[in-house]
């Protein structure tokens, strides 16, 4: 397991080396954002990937690998979101910001972590396309608990979910940067 940890870190940090300089150009502008409207961000993304794996071409010039990363810094900021709120404004500062991503990248560490211990490591064996899968299928689950307004009978939370989507993205990530 030292290898996956070691791998989860390396890519969280290409996505947090990412996250830093979109809020040094952008400043932290995703704050306006509901939490449904940062799902339905991550469903464009995770979408866009199934369709370049079942084209298997990309007319704009960018791949899977992009999308991935994208998945990953919007689900924390999902996180973000849904402990903060929304705000009419561009309202936190970008240390702030990045104090929060580093906050919720470790939450999910520990949370794969437990469940790769849990699982022996599965997800090793898996497709990258299945990955795909449970994050559109993870997306469908967010947006029927949004329109429950979060009352669910046995269900786990919209964090937990977008928790999982940062996982599976991460997986696909290390898959594509590692091999299989």
């Amino acid at each position: 397991m030292k290898d996956t940890k070691q791998q989860f870190e390396h890519v969280i940090a290409l996505c947090r080396d990412l996250f830093a300089k979109k809020l040094h150009d952008y400043g932290a502008a995703w704050r306006i954002m509901r939490p449904s409207s940062v799902t339905d961000q991550i469903f464009i993304k995770a979408n866009r990937i199934r369709s370049l794996e079942i084209k298997g071409v990309s007319l704009v010039g960018e791949g899977i690998r992009p999308e991935f990363m994208a998945i990953v810094n919007y689900g924390i900021i999902g996180l973000i979101q849904l402990e903060l709120g929304y705000a009419e404004t561009d309202d936190m500062t970008e240390e702030t910001a990045l104090a929060f991503y580093d906050k919720y990248a470790k939450e999910a560490l520990e949370l794969m972590l437990a469940k790769n211990h849990d699982y022996d490591e599965a997800w090793r064996s898996m497709r990258i396309t299945s990955y795909t899968d449970l994050i559109l299928m993870k997306l469908y689950r967010t947006k029927q608990i949004e329109a429950l307004n979060g009352e669910t009978l046995v269900s786990e939370g919209i964090d937990a979910n977008y928790m999982d989507m940062i996982n599976y993205s991460v997986f696909g990530l290390i898959k594509l940067e590692f091999g299989e």
